[in-house]
């Protein structure tokens, strides 16, 4: 298919009043009667037949949307899970801390894969691992729970974090999601000089 025919067989619709384009309802005139409904790229994409009328679109977009959050929450750990997979993690592979998280949170993050407060040990997690695979959040829970005992970067924390076996498969993963999210960006227009 050429990219005439792209744009002749699909118009991009982003519906308004969802946060940073997150929703994208494709027509397609190649759609005769299906609908799909699928995450790609941080965005919820649907697919609905071009010839659909605007009022079953309305009444047919929400349901898939909360069909594809349903199917997405299922997979996402709570924080009870979280905080007993901290606890495993530190007792394989770090028994000498004996700090344990209070909580750990969900949150939106965009410039950082987790947080840790020591004060009142509460670890916040970017909502963007939700459903990333289970060596890159392991890691990044690992990490911040080290930062209970360690609260640098420095030496100690060091030797402690690469006790993680796939620290380097998870660390491409999360250089691999960042490059990706960047890549989807709207181009910055430059200032002339």
């Amino acid at each position: 298919m050429t990219t005439g025919d792209f744009s002749q067989n699909f118009e991009e619709v982003t519906l308004p009043g969802v946060d940073e384009g997150e929703i994208l309802v494709i027509r397609s005139t190649r759609r005769k009667k299906s609908i799909s409904a699928y995450r790609q790229g941080g965005r919820i994409v649907i697919s609905i037949p071009a010839r659909l009328s605007k009022a079953d679109e309305r009444a047919i977009v929400p349901e898939m949307i909360a069909k594809i959050r349903s199917q997405e929450e299922s997979k996402t750990p709570g924080e009870a899970d979280l905080i007993a997979r901290i606890d495993q993690l530190l007792t394989e592979l770090a028994p000498e801390i004996t700090e344990r998280p209070i909580s750990v949170t969900w949150r939106a993050m965009r410039e950082r894969w987790g947080s840790c407060t020591s004060v009142d040990r509460s670890i916040r997690i970017s909502d963007r691992l939700k459903l990333a695979p289970a060596y890159a959040l392991d890691y990044v829970l690992f990490h911040e729970a080290i930062h209970l005992q360690y609260f640098d970067h420095g030496s100690e924390f060091t030797e402690v974090l690469a006790r993680f076996e796939d620290s380097e498969l998870a660390s491409a993963y999360l250089d691999g999601y960042e490059a990706a999210e960047r890549a989807l960006l709207a181009p910055v227009e430059l200032e002339r000089i």
